[in-house]
């Protein structure tokens, strides 16, 4: 046990999350650390090796070699044996892979893994780590058949198998299925490939590894816009020629972020048409991520960039209002008036408002007709007052007193303080259909119960933030010091980072001095988008950050629409796999 504990000390400091090799080192001084591994064919499930070989080189000097036999603990397969040579016998006094593994380890920890197919191999490798608790070190991997069919033409060899490219470059050892020979096979083909690599503009082991994940022309003839950038939190734009945004983001470490757009993984085909046309990148360096996060809200909604899709156009926001009339009524509306004093949303869309406006509507008997209605003469009524699902106020069947008692007042409520009576009516409702079995019809009344409760809870959310003049809040940076925000009446005044070691109390009036002014207004929104306010809401809520100071309290209703969060859940994830049935 002692000596397990002391390996694992020994391994400890080997993540290359924290010293890796660094992608800007050129190809002629990384050492590689070249492998093969011969297995019993099955699955890499934390055994089954049964040989490793190893070879590390350096600007094409040989520093070192690994390599020995690995008793997998079961039979080996016989069509294995006549693959490779290796017998059972031969295996019998070889070490289990957990003795190999510290060696093996500690002779990958300084350089970059090559291996031919190297998702096999490495495969195996993870799978014993973790099977045998040892930690595995991450290395950044270069994978020599994947760079053989970007540097080499179907011209010049007809597949990327080692034996053939092992022919092509004539290498000094012959791949043989034998751990070491395969090795030194692949350090040969290595350093062929290498030697094809100028030609393409690859000089660092960044770059190859990048160049063998098959990024395109595009990407590689733009990768230069990545250079330059500042590693710290911000927003950064592509512009186009003529300097107009075609794209706005936002990140923690501008360089790296951007640096993604010009690798393998961006597989996005708008982002690629993006790149194609962009001719800079701009970058907006921020004190913290929030700053940044709303930042990247406030271009977004100026500039209306074509390749971003959300947060767009926040001014397309909606709202579901009770009308000022003797008999009010439901209206969706692009803006709210300081005269309205009962209202829902903001909402995304007119359909979600509707949706919402359809849930009320079952819930009470709201009055759905558009016509403006007299409190001295009658109209006609239409089929909803037959039908029993309205009262008729057309017609003055029910006196304005009454109806806003029974359709006006629990529309207030439910908006700005206790949703109970609308959402037992909605849930009285869908256990009635399905106990009639008509289970299509409960779920479209469960549809409307998530709009009205989703939106509830999102408005009375926003309207405990927005109604504070000003609040101070803090929240410790990842290097010392604290990350602070100014924000007023929902909207981000003013953000800074105090210095470590210094009390931040100077910092905060340094911002209040500098910070935006902003006066009150009308709605859960008055300054700001819903959704600039979510962000703030959410960095708030963290269980890291502190409030400092506030001109009132932060608080919500006792018994608001909060408090059916569970029921919420439930009924969102009942729609969800409903929608996911219906689509299989």
């Amino acid at each position: 046990m002692a000596g397990r504990e002391y390996v694992q000390a020994a391994l400890a400091g080997l993540d290359p999350a924290v010293s890796g090799v660094d992608p800007a080192l050129p190809l002629h001084a990384t050492t590689f650390v070249v492998v093969d591994l011969e297995t019993t064919g099955g699955a890499p499930d934390g055994g089954g090796i049964t040989e490793i070989g190893a070879v590390k080189v350096r600007g094409g000097e040989q520093l070192g070699v690994l390599a020995t036999l690995v008793n997998p603990g079961v039979p080996i397969p016989p069509f294995i044996t006549v693959l490779t040579g290796i017998t059972q016998a031969m295996l019998l006094p070889a070490p289990p892979i957990e003795e190999v593994l510290p060696s093996f380890l500690e002779f990958l920890s300084d350089g970059v893994l090559v291996a031919h197919n190297a998702p096999y191999d490495v495969g195996f490798l993870k799978a014993a780590c973790a099977k045998h608790g040892y930690p595995w070190p991450n290395p950044r991997v270069l994978d020599t058949a994947a760079l053989a069919r970007r540097a080499l033409l179907r011209d010049e060899v007809p597949n990327r198998k080692l034996g053939t490219l092992a022919a092509y470059f004539r290498t000094a050892t012959q791949p043989t299925h034998r751990a070491l020979d395969d090795a030194k096979a692949t350090v040969d083909v290595l350093h062929g490939l290498i030697g094809r690599l100028g030609g393409h503009g690859v000089h660092t082991i960044g770059e190859a590894i990048e160049f063998a994940r098959a990024v395109t022309p595009t990407q590689r003839r733009k990768r230069h816009l990545a250079e330059g950038l500042p590693k710290v939190p911000g927003v950064y734009i592509f512009r186009a020629a003529d300097d107009r945004p075609l794209y706005v983001g936002t990140s923690g470490d501008i360089a790296t972020r951007v640096r993604s757009y010009f690798t393998a993984g961006e597989k996005r085909a708008r982002i690629s048409e993006m790149l194609a046309a962009a001719e800079r990148v701009e970058a907006v360096e921020c004190a913290h991520s929030l700053e940044a996060e709303v930042r990247e809200l406030r271009l977004i909604a100026a500039h209306a960039p074509p390749y971003n899709r959300r947060s767009k156009f926040p001014e397309r926001m909606v709202w579901l209002k009770l009308t000022d009339e003797a008999y009010p009524r439901l209206s969706v509306v692009r803006s709210l008036s300081p005269t309205d004093t009962a209202f829902l949303g903001p909402f995304r869309s007119k359909q979600a408002a509707e949706l919402a406006a359809a849930g009320f509507h079952d819930a009470v008997p709201l009055r759905q007709c558009t016509q403006k209605l007299s409190r001295r003469t009658t109209a006609p009524a239409c089929a909803l007052a037959e039908l029993g699902r309205c009262p008729a106020p057309c017609e003055h069947r029910i006196t304005p007193e009454e109806y806003d008692h029974r359709a006006a007042a629990p529309f207030r409520t439910a908006t700005a303080s206790d949703p109970q009576p609308v959402v037992d009516a909605l849930l009285a409702r869908i256990d009635a259909l399905s106990a009639g079995q008509r289970y299509e019809e409960a779920a479209v009344m469960r549809t409307r119960l998530v709009a009205v409760l989703r939106a509830a809870v999102r408005m009375q959310r926003l309207a405990g933030l927005t109604g504070i003049a000003e609040l101070a809040a803090a929240r410790r940076a990842r290097h010392g010091g604290w990350e602070l925000a100014l924000v007023r009446y929902g909207r981000l005044a003013g953000a800074g980072v105090s210095p470590p070691g210094v009390h931040p109390r100077p910092t905060i009036q340094a911002i209040r001095a500098t910070a935006e002014t902003v006066l009150p207004g009308h709605g859960p929104v008055p300054r700001a988008s819903a959704e600039e306010s979510e962000r703030i809401l959410s960095w708030l809520e963290r269980p890291e950050t502190r409030l400092v100071e506030m001109s009132a309290g932060w608080s919500s209703p006792v018994a608001g629409a909060a408090r059916f969060r569970d029921l919420l859940h439930k009924a969102e994830n009942a729609s969800s796999a409903q929608l996911s049935t219906e689509r299989s």
